[in-house]
């Protein structure tokens, strides 16, 4: 049996199909918390050398919410976003995409991140 990623108490979630995705970005959307998705595929050695990258980033930052989105397993929702290459990282507010990073740039995303965070800290206060 596999080793899922809930066992090292992954900060990210694993999205497994199109009602999962919508479940949760409609939640992250009603709580207020802007949204990074990583979208990933087994074969692509960038976007798994973003794998731990994007865990690391996804525990500096619990008041964002963190998606994983395998493009094999869940065609649905990397159509339904018009992602086209791995990794693709997708930042989401309010349901809508804000921004989009292609490529592995952790500190291009770090940035957009923080920029994210930010915005939201205002537009709460």
């Amino acid at each position: 049996m596999e080793a899922t990623t809930e066992q090292n108490n992954s900060k990210v979630v694993l999205i497994d199909s199109l009602q999962s995705w919508e479940f949760h970005v409609n939640q992250a959307s009603n709580q207020n918390s802007p949204v990074v998705v990583h979208f990933t595929a087994s074969w692509c050695m960038p976007s798994v050398a973003m794998t731990p990258v994007f865990e690391e980033l996804a525990s500096s930052y619990p008041d964002v919410l963190f998606l994983t989105v395998d493009v094999d397993e869940v065609k649905e929702v990397a159509t339904k976003m018009d992602v086209k290459a791995m990794p693709t990282f997708l930042f989401l507010k309010d349901c809508a995409v804000v921004e989009k990073v292609v490529g592995a740039n952790p500190e291009e995303i770090k940035k957009r991140i923080d920029g994210l965070a930010e915005s939201t800290r205002v537009s709460l206060a």
